[in-house]
């Protein structure tokens, strides 16, 4: 998986943003969020595909009780509002910037353009659409029906086989997300990670370390799925 989604992240940048096409390098900008900056709102008009160029995004929505569901963490290399490119009239989500970002973001006008003169891109955005479709469902289902140990317990399977890298006996993952980004996305508090971690820590099964987590293979079978 981790190939697969590198790949894509690196084919779409390097096909959509302007700045690689020399017609349109002298004509674009790029955008400065600073963090809490929302980048779009629930119901804006969806007229923009946007490429982190640095930074960190929130993709989130809200429950009619007023409770927050993130949907994905974003950084650098990483696409977002794709949807977009595939006829969306308005957006379903918010998008927030939680640390300061530049984006690269391409209006459906100059979309359809790059599309007609890049082929591929449109099969890449079907790809990615579709991974995140059932990412998010997969997601959706843990909050449903798994207690917090399970839930962080495929986080970290699934973030092993998105960016680990096998290392002798362990998977070493070096990320971009803090204690509270991965709180957010298996939905518990961070007091309640910290627990979490440590027991899983005192396990055998992982360790940390502010910007790398190692998954222990040999203890892989033990982890709920």
């Amino acid at each position: 998986m981790k190939n697969v989604w590198f790949l894509e992240n690196v084919n779409l940048f390097n096909l959509l943003c302007p700045h690689r096409i020399k017609a349109y390098k002298k004509e674009h900008s790029f955008e400065q969020y600073n963090k809490n900056d929302f980048v779009y709102l629930d119901q804006d008009q969806a007229d923009k595909v946007y490429l982190i160029i640095k930074g960190k995004v929130k993709i989130s929505s809200y429950t009619e009780d007023g409770e927050e569901i993130v949907k994905a963490i974003l950084t650098k290399g990483e696409v977002f509002g794709e949807l977009a490119a595939l006829g969306e009239s308005h957006r379903n989500d918010y998008a927030q910037a939680v640390a300061a970002t530049t984006i690269c973001a391409v209006d459906t006008q100059t979309l359809q353009t790059l599309l007609k003169n890049q082929q591929e891109f449109s099969l890449n955005i079907y790809k990615l659409v579709g991974w995140r479709i059932k990412k998010l469902e997969h997601r959706l289902s843990l909050l449903m029906f798994k207690d917090a140990r399970t839930r962080l317990i495929e986080f970290l399977k699934n973030l092993g086989s998105e960016q680990g890298e096998a290392k002798g006996n362990t998977i070493e993952i070096n990320h971009l997300l803090t204690q509270k980004d991965i709180a957010d996305l298996i939905g518990v508090s961070r007091p309640t990670l910290n627990s979490l971690l440590n027991e899983l820590k005192s396990e055998g099964m992982v360790d940390f370390q502010r910007k790398v987590i190692r998954l222990y293979k040999n203890k892989l079978e033990l982890l709920a799925s």
